[in-house]
């Protein structure tokens, strides 16, 4: 088990006990179980549930607005309080006198309560910590593209320090979902389609966020991705062997490599079972057969959806009962179910024993966290720069590493003293550059009028900033998503007038229907939104070499924009730092280095699509419907080119050992650059259907103009295991093709033969997982 020291070593001291009644057990495990045994069944109740003071109209969470007040806080918390919801995240609010709130808050829960036990207060920090004024780094899928874990871990570590210093010791990320469609609208928050990179990327993010104290939450555990559709709170039909080979790795490697000290669970319901009350999910699997020993907490209200939406409970007390049985340990955001178990004990309905099972990993996490030993009669932080320099500098860094040139007809980069028009609706917009988890569009949105309170610089000031003001004119021509054209005309003559035109596109991240992408905005299609590709086209007509940059959180069909536009610059949502990165890449200051980590479509009829597909999803002569994508995943074009020669793979790897391979690269252009090495692999005869190609290693490099390097790579057998036909996972012998590229293109390869007898992976094989991180 990871040892977490943020409130030890932070502004949170572990001191003696202030005289209240608390127990005084030599050995942690004594300790809790001790004070667990004093407990009442309120005082236990009160430490499964959270509490979220929240006011009408803060709709930042699904169907919140079904939910009743669950009174004040002050009455609320009488018996003790498991988690606090959001303090800093659910409406802008001064972080200093906040944190001084918080610390009277815990104090009071530490003097005023008979057991006084602080409690775990909890945040959300997908694209940094959600609170006014705080950082806002690129979206995961920019992680994805960025390929280097590496400065994901020093991102999520600069996260969990400012989460830290403001007495936060939970954060509600990463997501490891697996994109399956992209027309679902959480697309924005998920990492990549293949289940290697977003385990490896998103491992990365918990040991960062860990290694500051803060415990860090796997979501949405698990299928959630795989709704049919891509309709958010859809049902889930995967089979036993996508959601073994595909949905579940990024999970186990975050678990077994990063020590993840919290699962929150999915709202799905997988072939017609909810997850949040399936023991063979929560239990089975996460805890006895992955050693998972943190706890399990509820997606916001997913355990009355029970019986509100997924109708297998009769009421909230009977979804409780079935949730806790599962091994849901604690209800988020309030205890609107949980909060029957008292009643439901003393009816004898359930046995009290399984709400001690969870009592008591909330105790020991308490524990690991310093909180039993907390006193609070410190004092709280004061002003907290929750936008440093050091923020700025990792969010410019990912931001730069995340854009993928996708196409590029010479254009590229442009040269100084250029005409630039700037045109389109997310050329001169704060939000264009955010998520739908940023507390911008997550939470300002509802409060017209509150200032931003960081520096945000629009695509359209950052080109002026790069190529001189009296350069550059500006028109947005259209609104994200409107039927309204009349902007056009003035967008034609901007780009007629000028030597190229800079077309800013893409999405509005929002939640529930208030956006074109994010938590419950889907899309039926994959055109870009609105008029947008109308505003296109009709800038395309003037003959003017046309860049398209995209700003959006999913990937758009646009094999129309490929053909026509003079080159193609794909970016999600970069962040604060991403306008300079765009701009820096369009003048070549930077030299792009982004690789798809999703492919770009054809069409929306061709989803659910992933590059992990066998050949009978190719779409030959099969079909007239092909599915080929027309950009494929790790797809991503430089100012400079790489070779790669000496590619070294042995001719035998046991099926229990290790496939180590080498391959020289060389920047054989005239600039600096990175390269991604993309190590792919495919099982040529299997007992199941196996996909055309397999990542199965990367590494990031940086490369002078003529300079080499030799790149290793370590792969774990294991890598290449799936789930045979009696479902077990298994390492089979036969030959494999090995290459290094992108899923679609071999510009070296060799092949390999796995040796020996068929090998079942069990938890005491080699890692299949991040031996190496990459």
């Amino acid at each position: 088990m990871t040892e977490v020291h943020a409130v030890v070593d932070g502004p949170v001291p572990a001191q003696a006990g202030s005289g209240h009644d608390r127990p005084d057990g030599h050995d942690p495990e004594t300790r809790v179980r001790e004070l667990l045994a004093r407990m009442t069944i309120e005082e236990k109740v009160a430490q499964i549930v959270g509490f979220w003071e929240k006011e009408d109209g803060e709709a930042v969470a699904p169907l919140q607005g079904e939910f009743a007040d669950t009174g004040r806080l002050e009455d609320f918390s009488r018996h003790g309080l498991g988690h606090l919801t959001r303090p800093y995240g659910t409406r802008p609010v001064d972080s200093a006198a906040r944190a001084a709130w918080l610390w009277k808050f815990q104090r009071d829960l530490v003097t005023g309560t008979r057991l006084g036990i602080p409690a775990i207060v909890h945040e959300e920090c997908l694209t940094g910590l959600s609170a006014w004024k705080a950082a806002t780094f690129p979206t995961p899928l920019a992680w994805g593209a960025a390929f280097d874990p590496d400065l994901v871990t020093e991102m999520a570590a600069a996260i969990g320090a400012s989460m830290r210093a403001l007495g936060i010791h939970q954060g509600l990320s990463p997501v490891l979902d697996v994109i399956r469609d992209p027309r679902w609208g959480r697309v924005d928050e998920c990492i990549a389609e293949d289940p290697y990179l977003v385990g490896t990327i998103g491992t990365s993010y918990v040991r960062g966020l860990q290694s500051q104290g803060v415990l860090a939450t796997l979501k949405h555990f698990a299928g959630y991705s795989a709704s049919r559709a891509g309709r958010n709170f859809g049902p889930v039909h995967a089979g036993p062997r996508e959601l073994a080979d595909v949905l579940l790795p990024p999970f186990e490697m975050a678990i077994r490599d990063g020590d993840a000290r919290s699962v929150m669970h999915s709202y799905a319901e997988i072939d017609g079972v909810p997850v949040a009350a399936d023991p063979t999910m929560l239990t089975d699997l996460l805890r006895d057969r992955w050693g998972f020993d943190g706890t399990v907490v509820a997606d916001y209200y997913g355990v009355a959806f029970l019986n509100l939406l997924h109708h297998v409970a009769a009421d909230n007390a009977d979804a409780a009962v079935q949730a806790l049985s599962a091994g849901l340990d604690i209800e988020l955001p309030t205890g609107d179910a949980y909060l029957t178990l008292t009643e439901s004990v003393r009816a004898g309905t359930v046995d009290e024993a399984l709400v001690d099972r969870a009592v008591l990993r909330v105790l020991r996490q308490k524990q690991e966290l310093g909180l039993l030993d907390a006193t609070f009669d410190d004092q709280p932080p004061g002003a907290i720069d929750l936008d440093s320099p050091e923020h700025r500098s990792i969010a410019r860094r990912l931001a730069e590493e995340s854009v993928v040139l996708v196409a590029n007809e010479g254009v590229l980069p442009l040269p100084a003293g250029r005409r630039v028009a700037v045109v389109g609706p997310n050329a001169d917009r704060q939000g264009a550059l955010f998520g739908c988890y940023s507390f911008l569009n997550h939470v300002l949105a509802h409060h017209p009028g509150v200032e931003t309170g960081f520096e945000v610089p629009t695509v359209l000031e950052a080109v002026r900033g790069e190529f001189g003001a009296d350069r550059v004119t500006f028109a947005a021509g259209c609104a994200v998503d409107s039927a309204d054209r009349s902007g056009f005309d003035e967008a034609v003559a901007a780009a007629s007038a000028a030597d190229v035109a800079v077309l800013v596109m893409g999405d509005h991240a929002s939640l529930f229907g208030r956006g074109t992408v994010g938590e419950g905005c889907d899309r039926d299609d994959l055109e870009l939104p609105g008029v947008q590709r109308q505003l296109v086209e009709a800038v395309l007509d003037t003959g003017t070499p046309v860049v398209l940059v995209l700003l959006t959180g999913r990937p758009y069909a646009l094999g129309w924009a490929l053909t026509r536009c003079a080159a193609v610059v794909q970016t999600f949502f970069p962040g604060e730092e991403g306008a300079g990165a765009i701009a820096g890449v369009l003048s070549g200051r930077v030299n792009p280095s982004g690789r798809l980590p999703v492919s770009l479509p054809g069409s929306a009829g061709a989803q659910p699509y992933s590059y992990l597909h066998p050949e009978l999803g190719e779409g030959m002569n099969g079909t007239n419907l092909p599915a080929t994508p027309v950009a494929p995943f790790g797809h991503g074009l430089s100012y400079t080119t790489f070779a790669y020669a000496d590619l070294t793979v042995p001719a035998e790897v046991p099926t229990d050992g290790a496939l180590r391979v080498s391959v020289r690269v060389t920047n054989t252009g005239p600039v600096a650059g990175d390269d991604v090495v993309q190590l792919y692999g495919r099982d040529l005869v299997a007992s199941v259907t196996r996909p055309v190609a397999q990542l199965l290693g990367y590494r990031r490099v940086r490369l002078e103009p003529g300079a080499s390097v030799t790149v290793e790579l370590t792969v774990p057998t294991t890598r290449l295991a799936f789930s045979d036909r009696t479902l077990t996972r298994v390492v089979e012998p036969g030959e494999v093709d090995v290459w290094v590229g992108t899923s679609a293109r071999r510009d070296a390869q060799a092949r390999t033969t796995l040796t020996g007898d068929t090998v079942a992976v069990t938890a005491d094989s080699p890692r299949w997982t991040t031996t190496d991180l990459r």
